[in-house]
This record gives C-alpha cells, structure tokens and sequence, in this order.
C-alpha cells in the first residue's frame, strides 16, 4: 500500500458527459454500472449538479430529485458529491436566500455528502449563505476556487496570481471549507504552475486540496502528475470513454502511471476497464452530441478563448439550432474581446454561458446590438463584484434603455423572498417541496416538465428515450435519404417536410414536398455537425412570415428560443423602444422591444411555447 495515495473523485456521472456530450447521459444508462461504481473505491462520486438538474427537466423528462434518490439507493457506500453555484444554485441567476436555504437542506436529505461550491466571480458574499445552510445540516462544504488566467496564458499578471489565489484560499478555510478545489473549468492550468499553485496553497491550507480540471487544451494530464507531485489530495478523473477532449483526464492511464509509487491510488485497473466496456455499448446511442465540427481532440484555441468543456458542447449545439455553426470560429474569437470588456471574468457557469450567448448575439446582429437580461444584471453588479473593471462603453450600451443604478452590496440581499410564491405558483399542480423547487429555478422549462411529471401534459417525442436499435435505424434511414436525388426530380422547395411512415412493424422516414405550398409551414436547413454541409431538420418551422401590412411592425424572434413572458397585452398602448416580449436564447433572457408606437395588436405566441428564428412574436400597429 502507498504511503500517501491520491485519492479520486470520479466525475462520469456528472462533468463526463454534461462536458462531451451536453450532459445528456440518461438515468437508464447509468443504473446499470453504478453498484460496481460504489465498489471501487473512490473518494466521492460527483453525481448531480452544475447543468444536470436544468438538462434533466428541459431536454429528458427525467426528475433530477428522483435521480439522485436512485444514486444514493445504487451507491450507498460512496459520498456522493454536487456542484453547486453558491447563490445561482444549479440556475443562472441569483436567487433569494431562502430559496438556497430550502435547496440545500433538501439535497441533503435526498442524498448529497459533498457540496462543492463556487462563485463564478470567486465573491465570497455569494458563498456565504450557501456555506452556511451546508454546515447547518452537517455536511462536507467544499469551496471551490474558480482558476483562470487574464491574457498572457499563464499563472501571472495583474489579477489573476499566485497572491490573488493563495489569498482566496485562505479566505475560503477561514469560512469553514472542509476542503478547498482548484476548479480548471477551461483546462487552462500549466504543469509547472500546478506544481507552484499546490505547493503555496498547502503551505497555509489545513484542509484537503482538490483539483479539478478539463483536458481541452492538451495538458490536464501532465498538469495532474504535476499537482499530484506536489502535494495534492484529491484528484477528479472520469472513465476514458467520456474523458479527455473537454472532460476530465483519464483515469485509467492515471492509475498504472502511478502504479508502484508512493501515490498510487489503489484503484483495481481491471475493474475500470470493464465499466468503461459499458460505456462503450450504451455510448452510440448519443453519437449525435458526441460528433464534433472539428477533427482534432485537442482545442489549442482554449488558451485564448477559454471557454470551459460544458460550454463548448452547448456552444456548438446552440449555434446549430440558430443555423450558424459556420460561424463557430467568430464566436470563438469574440468571446476574449467581450471577456476584457466585463473586467476578465472566470468563464464559468454562468459567466461562461452569459460570455458566450453574448458573443453569439454580437457575431450574427452586430456588437451590443441585442444584450441579455444577465449581461445587464451583471453590469449592474447583481452577480457580484467583477474582477477588474467594466469597460464604460459597455456599461453604457447594456443600459442605454434602463434607468437602474449599479449596486456595491451583496446581490442576494436585493431580492424578495421566492419559496413561498413558487409554492402558491405550482399549487394546482403540486405541493412537493421538490416540484416547487424545480419550478423555482426554471419558471418556464420547469413548469413544462412539472405538467409532464404530473400527467397534464404528455411527453413530447424528442424527450422520449431511444434504444440502439431506433438510433441505428433512424441514422441508416438517414443516410439512405442523404443519397443523390435522380438528376431530373425538380429541386426541393423550403415547403418541404420530413414524416414517419410505419407499415405493420417497419418503419420509413420520407420527405413530402408539396406541389403548391403549404400556408405556415416549411423546415429549415441545419449543418451537420460532421461535413458542415446543409441536411434536413425534422422539426418543422414557420414559413417566412408574409410582410406587414401598412401601418403595422412585427417583432421576430431573431434567434430560436422560448417566450418566456410578455409585458404587453391585446390592446395596450406602447411607445417605440417599450419591452414587448422576453425571449429565452440560449439560456439568456432577451427583451425585445416594440420598433414603433402604437398598439398591440396581436401576440401570435404563448408563453412557454418553442419558437422559431423569425417567428412572429407580436404586430404593432400604429
């Protein structure tokens, strides 16, 4: 036995896939390992958090409350570990007090030991509470420190040094961490400056130092030996097949290259090649969010866009849906500019999704010219203080239709109570603590999962699980549709509409054009995520909208999203530039103001309701 081995938090179930493929691991396929998870051995299994509980709801129809019931009942032995965004919680915004009081003492009983806490801005006014309600139900408060770098590349500079680091960790103990992490969401910690950073951190931490860190630029493996060498406690890896790219290391590689040396981890390496067998059977499955645009595993363009594993799945399937995956690399290169620009914020959920919808917006309708709800909350300090300051051009731009003042106080402390209203807002639907708490953090998607949950709505097809054999049929049905059309069938019109056709138990996907067109309905193109080149979505779209009659202006949805409110009515009055409608892109709310004065003459959509790019979103007449 090694005299000091390292011990390893295993991420698969959590960072893995929410880092490769969008977090959309379903509960079915990691019930099967996880008994054999809990007898390996490892120091805490992160199972939940970050963007898990907001995936489950929106995309898979599964209760995130109910998953982790199953992975306490699964792995009983294993602390089981959640990431938490201190006072975003698992949403994006900052929440009340008693609404992360109510979160924590729930996910607690349910089942999380360890609570890994963090700030996207490393503002301990936004930990604080959260620390508090930990160490209230008796449990493991880990505070994370998020690292990033400013722009020369490496541990230095004006911010972002060993000092500013060293102090927050000491900062954090004083708080009552019972373990501090270094948490690399970007990859972006060089071998020798882990080395330099663990070393100075242990020399004034009493507590356990854990690193968790992203393999997306190349050198996270290097960078965990290095750490390893240096003192470190705890290591976060992840089984290979959802590792490496944007994930975590290995752990596999880890466990011989530490093999007879005083920090081997004592893990069974013939075991974990076996759990990782599985993955590899269930993994084709998901092939359709594991395809990159690009060919190499290594994104060497980390180090100076510096967007984190999660965010760069969701980024590429952002962009996809707005039928601009063309235009990746733009974005990339905007995300560092507008970085500068908010005072060098760590890109971490949720600056990094702010960041990066931000450079979404600016690449395809111009810099600032459409700025979300969260970058102006940001800017008027309600996610906490920014780490250098803001570049007044953009304060200026993000609140040239407010009349809100900055705050210097703690955010959390400008915010009403919410439990009691998420309660009174889901009564005729449920009175579970667990469901008010969904509906809490996502009014909109979470609501639509709570009427599904309850039987009040039924289960959309694409949140319904498919097995190998539907995905293999549907990928082979797809490339048969992919082959050359006879050189004299006419064009296809943008009217055309793909649909399935089942005779007794088979099944056909075929594509209908219509010879006069179809009032309302056409299917947009999207780039495959392979070649780039155009294909055929299968979820209809609203023709282009017949332009406005004399005298009126229509609000189109510039991107597709959900409506998540009005602030308008039928009828009502309103002037050039009044908010109309608050559009949910990307997982940022955009307000979209009227063009003209007038009166609202009609609100096409519903709130809640799934629209698409150029969608009619209201008519104003004058």
């Amino acid at each position: 036995m090694a005299k000091h081995p390292i011990k390893i938090t295993d991420t698969t179930f959590r960072d893995g896939h929410q880092s490769l493929m969008a977090t959309r691991l379903r509960m079915e396929d990691m019930e099967p390992i996880a008994g054999r998870m809990d007898e390996m051995g490892f120091h805490s299994m992160e199972v939940w958090g970050g963007a898990t509980f907001d995936v489950a709801t929106r995309f898979l129809a599964e209760d995130p409350w109910e998953r982790l019931r199953t992975f306490k009942r699964l792995m009983p032995k294993t602390p089981l570990m959640m990431l938490l965004r201190g006072q975003s919680l698992v949403g994006y915004r900052t929440y009340a007090d008693d609404l992360v009081d109510a979160f924590v003492q729930r996910s607690a009983e349910v089942g999380i030991d360890i609570f890994r806490v963090f700030d996207a801005l490393n503002d301990e006014r936004n930990i604080e509470r959260a620390a508090e309600a930990i160490k209230k139900k008796g449990k493991h408060l880990q505070l994370a420190i998020c690292y990033t770098v400013t722009e020369e590349g490496r541990l230095g500079g004006p911010i972002y040094n060993l000092d500013y680091f060293v102090g927050k960790a000491k900062s954090f103990q004083e708080m009552g961490a019972d373990s501090i992490c270094i948490k690399d969401m970007g990859g972006l910690l060089a071998p020798y400056d882990a080395a330099e950073l663990v070393t100075a951190m242990k020399s004034v931490l009493d507590v356990p130092l854990q690193l968790h860190t992203h393999y997306t630029s190349g050198m996270a493996s290097m960078t965990a030996l290095k750490a390893i060498e240096a003192g470190l406690d705890v290591l976060d890896t992840c089984l290979s097949p959802l590792a490496l790219r944007t994930a975590q290391p290995a752990i596999e590689p880890l466990v011989m290259a530490l093999s007879d040396s005083d920090r081997e981890t004592g893990l069974d390496l013939d075991k974990i090649l076996e759990l990782g067998d599985y993955l590899e059977s269930v993994l084709p499955k998901y092939r359709q969010y594991l395809e990159s645009p690009r060919a190499a595993v290594i994104d060497a363009k980390v180090l100076k866009h510096q967007i984190p594993g999660g965010m760069s799945s969701n980024l590429i399937s952002q962009l996809r849906e707005a039928d601009a995956l063309d235009r990746l690399d733009e974005v990339l290169d905007e995300i560092p500019r507008i970085r500068k620009e908010l005072g060098y914020p760590p890109l971490v959920t949720p600056m990094s999704q702010m960041t990066g919808s931000q450079a979404v917006s600016n690449v395809l309708f111009g810099r600032y010219k459409m700025v979300s709800g969260q970058i102006k909350d940001y800017v008027l300090g309600l996610y906490g203080e920014s780490p250098a300051p803001i570049d007044s051009e953009v304060i200026e731009m993000a609140l040239q239709d407010s009349d809100a003042k900055p705050i210097d106080g703690r955010p959390a402390d400008a915010i009403e109570p919410e439990m009691d209203k998420a309660k009174d807002a889901i009564k005729d639907i449920s009175s579970d603590i667990e469901d008010a708490l969904t509906y809490a953090m996502y009014p909109t998607t979470g609501l639509t999962f709570l009427k599904i949950k309850h039987g009040l709505e039924p289960m959309p097809e694409e949140m319904k699980p498919k097995t190998l054999e539907q995905v293999e049929r549907e990928r082979a049905t797809a490339s048969q549709g992919a082959s050359k059309a006879p050189s004299d069938a006419p064009p296809r019109s943008r009217f055309s509409r793909q649909f399935n056709v089942y005779v007794g138990e088979q099944h056909f996907q075929v594509e209908v054009d219509p010879l006069q067109p179809m009032q309302g309905m056409a299917v947009r193109p999207v780039q495959s995520a392979r070649s780039g080149t155009s294909q055929r979505a299968a979820v209809p779209e609203q023709a282009p909208a017949p332009k406005a009659a004399p005298g009126e202006a229509r609000i189109l949805a510039p991107i597709p999203g959900v409506v998540l409110r009005y602030a308008v009515e039928v009828g009502q009055d309103v002037a050039a530039g009044d908010p109309v409608v608050v559009l949910e892109a990307m997982k940022m709310e955009n307000t979209l103001p009227s063009p003209i004065s007038g009166k609202v003459k009609s609100l096409p959509s519903q709130p809640g309701e799934t629209v698409a790019k150029d969608a009619v979103l209201a008519v104003i007449s004058s």
